[in-house]
């Protein structure tokens, strides 16, 4: 029997706040998520993908008052931005919310009110999307802090736009497959880029 939307979502959420890591669909591409405050999570997905940790990775949340839990202050510009979208966008965000690397020999600290110190980049920014997709939103909303949304691929191959272009070995390395017949809520389209400064500067790093 086919399982609900439902079911999906809750069997879903019981996996991320396990620690697991999922393959998924997107609004724009399938993904790899897992918790983003998880950072034991986090590497297991750097290591699913032989992607160094140096590269930051993007996050989905539910709305902008998820996203300004784990921003230290959300720029207005992304106010402006995220109302009058019609098409997936990401916004990279100064400031984000988050423990440093651990040195070495130390255990990385987590919480669910910071963001795992290896979704963020150098210089403190974050990406973050607020999916045009309600399974993503609902999933976001429902675990009450971002997930991971990282292409469901090995780094430098090709990124799958659909379920058929993943290869065995990401489907064998991850804990749970959502449900393939979700994916027709997704574009098959990477998202467009943009980062914003405190000051309102706006750089289009992906049209």
């Amino acid at each position: 029997m086919k399982k609900t939307i439902d079911e999906i979502l809750s069997e879903t959420l019981k996996v991320l706040k396990e620690g697991g890591v999922i393959l998924y669909p997107t609004d724009t591409i399938w993904g790899l998520g897992c918790d983003a405050t998880n950072p034991e999570a986090v590497a297991r997905i750097y290591s699913i993908k032989k992607r160094s940790d140096s590269k930051s990775l993007v996050l989905l949340a539910s709305n902008l008052d998820q996203v300004a839990l784990f921003i230290k202050e959300i720029p207005p510009m992304a106010i402006d931005l995220v109302e009058v979208n019609d098409k997936p966008m990401t916004i990279i965000y100064p400031g984000a919310k988050t423990y440093p690397k651990p040195e070495e020999g130390e255990t990385a600290k987590a919480d669910r009110y910071h963001l795992a110190w290896n979704t963020v980049a150098a210089d403190g920014t974050v990406g973050i999307r607020i999916p045009m997709m309600e399974f993503c939103t609902d999933l976001t909303y429902k675990l009450a802090r971002p997930i991971v949304s990282t292409s469901a691929n090995i780094s430098g191959e090709p990124a799958p736009k659909n379920f058929a272009d993943i290869p065995e070995e990401i489907r064998q390395a991850v804990d749970y497959i959502v449900d393939p017949s979700l994916e027709k809520g997704s574009t098959g389209l990477a998202s467009q880029i943009i980062k914003i400064g405190m000051g309102g500067e706006v750089e289009i790093i992906r049209p």
